[in-house]
């Protein structure tokens, strides 16, 4: 079942962040085959009082326009000329909360994601780095802004129940600029899943 808008609407960016763990995320790119994953990593991002968010301080540049946009929103940006992130954007307008996936288990279009990986063994490298999902998925910036629930990017709800007692919390990555908001424990994993991210 596709996730309807209003769940991406819910007001705590921290608990969608967990509630997004076993949520299946999916791509039909350019009339390639359907490709999807079990969201296994998330990295919650609270807007303008988070000094790690990129509208931290109410901060709008052409990038973070998208932040501001009704969550269910995808917000792709580039990092190290080379990694397209992939956001999901929440809460209501102009409120800029999003949430980073940071890794996937590979469910469907398995070959067409090694392909677009050019990977020449199927192993969790594929998907587990929020860098390396969007290039399994096909998604990259022209795919900012996108609603996903009426575009050629998704979530469902496949009945796939992760327990609190399943989701390791911890500090998010490379945001040491971020000072005490660093330490935050927001992100999300499910433990002793080999999907993802090899990231301390």
């Amino acid at each position: 079942m596709k996730i309807p808008a209003s769940f991406y609407l819910q007001e705590d960016v921290i608990e969608i962040s967990k509630q997004l763990l076993g949520k299946v995320l999916c791509t039909q790119i350019e009339g390639e085959e359907l490709t999807a994953g079990i969201i296994v990593e998330t990295e919650a991002y609270a807007g303008v009082t988070d000094k790690a968010s990129h509208a931290y301080q109410s901060k709008k540049t052409p990038r973070t326009q998208t932040m501001y946009q009704i969550g269910g929103t995808s917000y792709v940006y580039l990092i190290y000329g080379c990694y397209h992130l992939f956001n999901i954007v929440t809460h209501k307008i102009d409120v800029p909360h999003a949430v980073l996936i940071r890794a996937i288990e590979p469910i469907q279009g398995v070959e067409t994601m090694q392909k677009r990986r050019k990977l020449e063994k199927f192993s969790n490298k594929i998907s587990a780095g929020p860098g390396l999902l969007t290039q399994a998925l096909g998604i990259n910036k022209m795919h900012n802004g996108l609603s996903l629930t009426e575009s050629n990017i998704w979530l469902e709800d496949q009945g796939i129940s992760v327990s609190k007692n399943n989701i390791i919390a911890s500090p998010r990555v490379n945001v040491s600029y971020a000072a005490e908001d660093a330490l935050l424990p927001w992100r999300f994993r499910i433990k002793n899943n080999k999907w993802v991210s090899p990231a301390k």
